[in-house]
């Protein structure tokens, strides 16, 4: 049954209590992914949506829209179970995440919708499904990395309605990197074998030997847009090649109606039964034939077709039909521009393996043996990409932000008098993800001692919202705050041997923990001895 959208977008009443929750959404062009953090959870789960989502956590990415009924529609399942894709329908939107953000735009299907309108319609009934007792506080969004300006600025648009304090986006060869567990700085080849597309990229991630680590960009944060607001650098993993392809998982399903059953018209149900068939072939450790019992006819006829294949037929499918050819051909074009920009296969961290088709045993084992040295790796093949986005979101573990920051009392050399330094602003949140590494030098001769004094401002005065390392931070205006020091008696460190003016004497690392205390190590720069890790006190 159609549904009308909602004006607002509300979502449902629930009877359980709240629970703040960070929440990712991968838009494919065949399948979109729902996954969920929970503030309090150790590991996220895949969000089921019925009646749209097929599986728990997946949706898929269909639009049905009655052009004399603009107000009605139904979306990714509902659109599946009333059989609705086995026919090329105006009122039908498929295939249209790759055309977001396009500088130009194919007639998809000649369907009513534009391909920007299909993808507003699927996320905006996603928002509306997720259960109230879920108070989301964190949206995070993937983007394609060939059109990820164009398309931020439409999510931007799209998501102005919904009621969420914070919005972050990252690009999917750098969430998928994540999934699979690559660091920082890494090379690595990303091969995405979706429902309906080929798409390979290799792509060089930022961070590593000592720059930022990759991190989502904020576009809405503690409730403001941010466009045009925020001093946060866009960056996004760097494309080095890239190659795609119109041929996927529904494509091998056709292959396997039209290798059974030569003689009957492919329909949803038979195209379906052929899906169930390839996925269980799928399955590692499984035996070799697999055999499915389909009804085609309602349930008075009894109509049931047999469907049975072993992997061997499976595999020899996909080579006759070209697939490995397609395959060898996107990879080489792939290759050869990274070898045009300095990167050949020695150089990869990784080769990373996403989307359905990453399940098939032929895929892996040809793309193992044809990206030598690199090592494959397989996470999972779905979900990997909204997994390494909430991996990528500032603050998904985050339980609390400071109110008032945190200073440091310490002696400038060239006014010749102390001066308060800040370690952590106010707004930022806490626990601090990597430590602030301050150095501090002498102020005078034969000093046996350095007296920290830890501090924080009284007086706040107004406030903006800046960027370090993609973490949101209060920003104080140029008013200089009042600093109350935590306690008369400073934290001592003593010096051996003792130093001198302007050399450089401690280099000290500051953490909050996940209990909000303020934590300080560090070595003595001469000697590099290691300083015993302190409790300097609550931040709260």
């Amino acid at each position: 049954m159609a549904e009308e959208i909602p004006s607002k977008i509300k979502r449902p009443e629930h009877a359980m209590a709240p629970q703040c929750c960070t929440l990712a959404i991968d838009l494919g062009n065949s399948t979109t992914v729902v996954a969920l953090q929970g503030e309090l959870e150790a590991k996220p789960i895949l969000l089921e949506l019925p009646p749209i989502s097929r599986f728990p956590g997946e949706v898929p990415s269909l639009v049905w829209q009655n052009q004399r009924e603009s107000a009605n529609l139904l979306i990714g399942q509902q659109v599946l179970e009333l059989g609705l894709t086995a026919q090329d329908h105006p009122s039908l939107c498929r295939d249209f995440k790759r055309w977001i953000g396009a500088p130009t735009q194919p007639n998809l299907r000649s369907s009513f919708l534009s391909a920007e309108r299909a993808g507003e319609l699927l996320l905006r009934q996603i928002w509306h499904r997720v259960p109230s007792n879920l108070e989301i506080n964190r949206l995070v969004l993937t983007a394609p990395i060939n059109t990820y300006r164009a398309y931020r600025n439409w999510l931007l648009k799209v998501c102005s309605e919904l009621e969420v304090k914070e919005i972050a986006l990252v690009d999917e060869p750098t969430a998928a990197a994540m999934g699979a567990g690559l660091p920082p700085g890494s090379k690595l080849l990303v091969v995405d074998v979706g429902g309906s597309t080929i798409d390979i990229s290799l792509v060089a991630l930022e961070g590593g030997e000592g720059r930022a680590d990759p991190v989502a960009q904020l576009l809405r944060f503690n409730g403001e847009d941010l466009e045009g607001k925020s001093s946060q650098v866009l960056r996004c993993a760097k494309v080095l090649g890239k190659a795609g392809l119109r041929l996927g998982g529904r494509d091998f399903d056709k292959w396997i109606a039209g290798y059974l059953y030569p003689n009957l018209k492919q329909t949803e149900l038979i195209l379906n039964a052929a899906e169930r068939l390839k996925c269980r072939l799928s399955k590692d450790g499984l035996k070799e034939t697999e055999v499915i019992y389909e009804s085609l006819g309602d349930s008075s006829t009894h109509n049931y077709q047999r469907f049975e294949l072993n992997k061997k037929e499976f595999e020899k499918l996909l080579i006759e039909r070209g697939f490995l050819k397609s395959l060898a051909a996107l990879l080489e074009q792939t290759l050869a521009n990274g070898r045009a920009n300095g990167c050949n296969l020695e150089d990869l961290n990784g080769v990373v393996v996403v989307g359905g088709g990453a399940r098939i045993p032929l895929i892996r084992q040809w793309l193992e043996e044809h990206t030598k040295p690199a090592p494959l790796l397989t996470p999972p093949p779905v979900e990997a990409v909204a997994l390494g986005a909430l991996n990528l979101t500032p603050g998904v573990r985050v339980r609390d932000v400071l109110h008032k920051g945190v200073w440091l009392r310490c002696w400038d050399q060239r006014s010749q008098k102390h001066m308060w330094h800040p370690l952590f602003l106010a707004g930022q949140p806490w626990p601090t993800s990597n430590p602030l590494e301050i150095v501090l030098a002498g102020n005078k001769e034969n000093q046996s001692e350095l007296e920290l004094v830890i501090g924080e401002p009284e007086n706040l005065g107004k406030h903006e919202v800046v960027y370090v390392n993609g973490i949101p931070t209060v920003k104080t205006n140029p008013v200089e705050p009042e600093l109350i020091p935590w306690s008369d008696d400073p934290v001592l460190i003593g010096l051996n041997p003792p130093g001198n003016p302007g050399e450089d004497l401690l280099n000290l690392r500051f953490s909050i923990n996940e209990h909000s205390y303020l934590e300080m190590e560090g070595k003595d720069l001469r000697t590099g001895k290691e300083l015993i890790k302190q409790n300097l006190g609550s931040v709260r």
